[in-house]
């Protein structure tokens, strides 16, 4: 398990002093990539490999948004392992310890100088901290997109800010682009993104978008015939 603290500040807050649901995530990331610093094992082995964990898919449930100056703790724990893939849990709690934000996701471990996927041996696997999968409601990590419906807006330009040092786009701006494109009354109350292709710096993602019914959005940024990322926001 690994946890940060955090404080709900001017900069992390919508225009009504709520928590942006990108600043959550930006703190969700964070805790997860400092996560490492638990695992000395598995640090290690990353490093001699040249070896990283990014993102592959991650379902979140909001169950209350917080409020300007609120203190929060986010808290990671791992609860299944693969060879190429870990699976964790990463909650954002109140200061009276009530979950605001419940999620799962699931990380690749990649080669950072391939792009490719890397295995991680049985020794570092077995020296993991493994914690009970948390209680939430679970849905699947693969989003498939309607034959028809499908709304293309403008192209979005990846710019420096948007990078991160994976040297690709971060992935909390893909739901902070993406949200751009939603109703401006659209409360998000369940999110579920796919990553598939990093996009990079430069690339030109045409969005496409999806209106399944009142309550659920589907947007996918596309570069070229590829498809980097497709999230479902939800109002439930």
């Amino acid at each position: 398990m690994y946890s940060l603290n955090y404080k709900v500040t001017t900069s992390t807050c919508d225009s009504q002093g709520r928590l942006k649901l990108y600043s959550a995530l930006q703190m969700m990331q964070d805790c997860s990539e400092m996560w490492i610093d638990s695992e000395p094992v598995v640090k290690e082995y990353f490093e001699r490999h040249n070896m990283t964990q990014l993102l592959a898919s991650r379902q979140v449930e909001v169950l209350r948004v917080p409020q300007y100056k609120e203190s929060l703790t986010v808290t990671t724990t791992v609860y299944g392992i693969k060879p190429m893939f870990g699976f964790r849990n990463t909650f954002i709690f109140d200061a009276e310890g009530q979950p605001c934000y419940r999620t799962w996701s699931m990380g690749a471990f990649v080669d950072k100088t391939t792009g490719k996927l890397a295995r991680m041996d049985q020794t570092s696997m077995d020296s993991l901290t493994m914690t009970p999968q948390q209680e939430m409601n679970y849905k699947d990590r693969r989003i498939i997109l309607p034959k028809d419906g499908a709304t293309t807006l403008e192209p979005i330009r990846v710019l420096r800010a948007d990078i991160d040092y994976n040297r690709h786009l971060n992935n909390a701006n893909y739901i902070r682009m993406a949200m751009e494109l939603l109703p401006e009354d659209f409360e998000v109350r369940g999110l579920r993104v796919e990553y598939r292709v990093p996009a990079r710096l430069g690339d030109l993602l045409s969005p496409t978008l999806f209106v399944i019914d009142d309550d659920t959005i589907i947007v996918s940024l596309d570069r070229g015939e590829e498809v980097c990322a497709i999230m479902e926001f939800s109002k439930k």
